[in-house]
C-alpha cells in the first residue's frame, strides 16, 4: 500500500461508480473489504437467466412488503374517518411508521442469515408464517409488518450478488415493486372495502401477497452463502461504521428519511383541506399517483446513477425533493398544483430510495453484503419511526396554513440530508 489513505482494491472503476470527486483520496477501510470488492466484480454475473430471475423474484418481494408500506396513506385516512376519529393524525401515523421500523430493525439479522443460508430458506420461513396471518386479517397491519421484514434485506442482497456495473439499475427495478404495490393496493382497497367490508378486503390483499411470495420462492436463485457462522455475533455486523463513507451515508439517510414519507401520509388530507368543494374522487388517487411517479423515478434513477455515479446522483436528488416541497406544496392554492407536486415528488423520492442501497452496497464486501445492508437499515429505522409522527404533531389546525409547519419539517429534513450526502462525496 503506497498511500495510507487509499484502500486495497479501490480501482478507478469503483471510484467512478461511487461518484467520487477527482483528486480526493479514499478513506481507510479494512483491507479485506478491498479484496472482497475485487472478487465481487469477478463473481457478479451482470445479467443472464439467474440474475434476472433474482430481480423478478425480489421485485415480487418488494411488492408484497414495501408495497404495503407505501399504501399506508390510504389507511391513515381510513382509520381517521372510520375507527380512530378521536385520535390525532400523529398518533395514527405511528401504525404505519411502526411497520417500516420493524422491517428495518429485522434487516440486520435477516441479511446475515441470508449470507449464511441463502434466500430460499429465508423466503420459505416467511411464506409459512404468512399463512398464519391469513386467519388474523383484522390485525393485518400490526402483525404482518413483523414478518414482512425478513425477506426485505435478502431481496436486495441476492440482486447485489448478481450485478456490479448495473447494480443501481437492477436494484431500482426491484425497488419499483414497492411503487407498483403502492399504486395497486390503495385502489384495490378503495374499491373492495365499500363492497365486501374491511376484514374481507384485507384477506383478499393477504392472498395476493401470499401468491407474490410463492412465485418469488419458485423463481429466485438461492444465492451463494459467502461464509459460515462462527458465533452469534455474525448475525450483527456493525463494523461497516468504521468506514467513514458508510457512516456518512447512514447519517444522511437518517436525516432525509425523517421526512421521506410525510407527503405519502398527509398529501391526501392536505388536498381535502385545500379543495373541500372540488370533486372528491381525485383525492383517493393522489397516493397511487405519487407511487406511479415513484416507479418511474426508481427505474430511470437507477439507470442514470449507474452512468453519473451513485453519490453524484444522491445529493442532487434529495435537494430536488426538498425544493418541490417548498416551491409547490407549501404555497399551493389550487388542486392542480398539488397533483403536479405529487408527480414530481414521487419521481424524486423514488430515485432517491432506489439508489441508496446500491450506493451502500458499493462499499461493502460481498461476503458481508446482507449483514451490513441490514445494519445500515437498522441504524436508519428510527428515523422512519419518528419522522412522520413528529411531522403530524406539528399540524396546528385542520386548515391549509395549519399543515405548513409539517411541510417545513420535510424541507429541513431534505436539506440536512443534502449536506450529509455531499459530505459523503467529499470524504470518499
Amino acid at each position: 500500500m503506497a498511500d495510507g489513505n487509499i484502500s486495497l482494491g479501490a480501482s478507478r472503476y469503483e471510484k467512478q461508480e461511487l461518484g467520487v470527486l477527482p483528486g480526493v483520496p479514499l478513506s481507510n477501510i479494512e483491507p479485506e473489504d478491498g479484496e472482497a470488492q475485487r472478487k465481487d466484480v469477478n463473481e457478479s454475473s451482470e445479467g443472464g437467466k439467474q440474475a434476472w430471475l433474482a430481480v423478478a423474484g425480489s421485485f415480487l418481494v418488494y411488492f408484497a412488503s414495501f408495497g404495503v408500506v407505501n399504501s399506508f396513506g390510504y389507511f391513515q385516512n381510513f382509520y381517521q374517518q372510520e375507527y380512530l376519529q378521536d385520535s390525532s393524525p400523529s398518533t395514527i401515523s405511528f401504525i404505519g411508521t411502526l411497520q417500516i421500523t420493524l422491517m428495518y430493525l429485522s434487516g440486520a439479522p435477516a441479511g446475515a442469515l441470508f449470507d449464511l443460508y441463502g434466500s430460499k430458506a429465508m423466503a420459505l420461513l416467511v411464506c409459512r408464517c404468512r399463512g398464519i396471518i391469513v386467519y388474523v386479517g383484522n390485525i393485518f397491519h400490526e402483525a404482518k409488518c413483523r414478518l414482512a421484514a425478513i425477506p426485505r434485506s435478502p431481496a436486495l442482497t441476492v440482486v447485489g450478488q448478481h450485478f456490479k456495473k448495473r447494480r443501481a439499475l437492477a436494484m431500482g427495478i426491484v425497488a419499483s415493486g414497492s411503487s407498483l404495490g403502492g399504486v395497486c393496493l390503495p385502489v384495490l382497497f378503495s374499491k373492495l372495502v365499500p363492497r365486501i367490508g374491511f376484514p374481507w378486503s384485507i384477506r383478499v390483499g393477504l392472498l395476493i401477497l401470499l401468491i407474490c411470495y410463492a412465485v418469488a420462492i419458485a423463481i429466485s436463485p438461492s444465492g451463494n452463502p459467502k461464509r459460515k457462522m462462527k458465533s452469534i455475533k455474525d448475525l450483527l455486523d456493525y463494523r461497516g461504521f468504521l468506514d467513514i463513507r458508510y457512516a456518512c451515508l447512514a447519517a444522511g439517510a437518517v436525516a432525509s428519511n425523517l421526512g421521506t414519507y410525510v407527503p405519502f401520509y398527509y398529501l391526501g388530507k392536505s388536498y381535502t383541506l385545500q379543495s373541500p368543494n372540488t370533486n372528491s374522487r381525485i383525492q383517493p388517487y393522489l397516493l397511487p399517483l405519487i407511487n406511479a411517479s415513484s416507479l418511474l423515478g426508481r427505474l430511470i434513477g437507477g439507470h442514470v446513477a449507474d452512468r453519473v455515479g451513485l453519490l453524484n446522483f444522491l445529493y442532487p436528488m434529495v435537494l430536488f425533493c426538498g425544493f418541490v416541497c417548498m416551491a409547490m406544496w407549501y404555497p399551493a392554492t389550487s388542486p392542480g398544483v398539488l397533483v403536479g407536486f405529487a408527480c414530481l415528488y414521487g419521481f424524486g423520492s423514488g430515485g432517491l430510495i432506489s439508489v441508496m442501497p446500491a450506493a451502500t452496497a458499493q462499499i461493502i464486501p460481498a461476503e458481508r453484503l446482507g449483514a451490513r445492508l441490514g445494519a445500515f437499515g437498522t441504524f436508519t429505522a428510527f428515523a422512519f419511526l419518528t419522522g412522520t409522527p413528529i411531522a403530524g404533531a406539528l399540524i396546528k389546525s385542520e386548515s391549509r396554513s395549519g399543515y405548513q409547519p409539517l411541510i417545513i419539517f420535510a424541507v429541513c429534513s431534505s436539506a440536512i440530508g443534502f449536506v450529509k450526502y455531499l459530505a459523503t462525496n467529499l470524504t470518499s
